[in-house]
């Protein structure tokens, strides 16, 4: 190791930067859904589990979306019935 260290030329932030389409967040979760997250990624052969993470978040968003688009359609059909 050196005693000293040129820092003049750093830069702060992070080292990856974050690709478009994509935000770095801090979120904090409870250990338990973070070790099942590792263990679904692990078994479907390994990879980032925040990928995984991004799916089941996209998953429910569609879920919902198509739930409402549903609840819509049957409503107006029963008014159409009457």
């Amino acid at each position: 190791m050196q005693d000293e260290y040129d820092f003049s030329q750093g830069t702060r932030g992070a080292i990856d930067p974050t690709p478009p389409g994509k935000t770095r967040i801090t979120i904090r979760l409870d250990d338990d859904v973070i070790a099942w997250f590792r263990e679904q990624a692990e078994q479907m052969g390994g990879g980032n589990y925040q990928t995984t993470i991004n799916q089941a978040l996209r998953d429910h968003i569609e879920r919902q979306s198509l739930e409402e688009l549903l609840r819509r359609v049957v409503r107006e059909e029963l008014q159409n019935v009457d």
